[in-house]
């Protein structure tokens, strides 16, 4: 559980300087679920959240370490949906403290893919998504109806921790959203990189895939992350 430990204390430190809002999770507050994906077209958006070539950066870090992750709650960093006029700079970051699923390997690893996939299961109304898989990016059409309706990072991010907790692992969820417009994306891309590479290596480790060590592209994941290389030889 601790392959991700390294890039959820980089983040914090990366941020720790940055005003912000935080707030407790309320699941009364949630915004609305439209329970499956929604067309939100050109005509009645607001803006978009990484449209207009800004940046869109997303990813998911999962943990067994409460130290980390302590409390279900939202981070906001920069303008709020209701503050947006036009297409801004994006980032969502989700770390969540789970529980051991016990047994081996590979149930660990089915737990945290599962766990993972809950992002792709989370449909806030008139708060479109559209994640890439392939290069860590996800960005959002809000609609003029939302935007009436008084949407918020709160209560989005509230939608999003209601669907988390309903995984018997999950025991807490901090989400962060980010629109800041000084904040340095570059970073947080590099941090969605590795992400993805600990998953990419994690899942060539479980599918058995025999590997050169000396020659494979993932080595530096492996030799980098805590846990990783012990992983590998597990399996071998």
């Amino acid at each position: 559980m601790e392959l991700y430990d390294g890039i959820i204390t980089h983040t914090g430190e990366f941020l720790s300087q940055r005003p912000f809002q935080r707030w407790d999770y309320d699941p009364s507050a949630a915004w609305e679920d439209a329970g499956q994906s929604e067309l939100v077209l050109g005509r009645d958006t607001a803006y978009e959240l990484g449209g207009s070539g800004t940046f869109a950066v997303h990813y998911t870090c999962v943990t067994g370490n409460s130290a980390l992750v302590d409390r279900d709650e939202i981070l906001l960093y920069g303008p709020d949906l209701g503050e947006l006029r036009k297409d801004a700079h994006y980032a969502r970051l989700c770390f969540l403290n789970i529980t051991d699923p016990g047994g081996d390997d590979e149930t660990a690893y089915r737990a945290i893919r599962e766990i993972e996939f809950v992002k792709y299961h989370v449909f806030p109304r008139g708060f479109m998504l559209r994640i890439s898989s392939t290069d860590q990016r996800e960005q959002v059409r809000l609609s003029k109806e939302a935007i009436r309706k008084g949407i918020s990072f709160k209560a989005v991010g509230f939608d999003f921790i209601k669907k988390y907790r309903e995984n018997p692992l999950v025991k807490q969820v901090r989400m962060i959203f980010i629109t800041d417009t000084s904040i340095d994306y570059r970073t947080l891309e590099r941090n969605a990189k590795t992400a993805a590479d600990i998953t990419g290596t994690l899942t060539h480790i479980m599918e058995g895939i025999a590997l050169n060590c000396s020659a494979c592209t993932l080595k530096p994941i492996c030799d980098e992350v805590e846990g990783m290389r012990e992983l590998h030889l597990r399996r071998n």
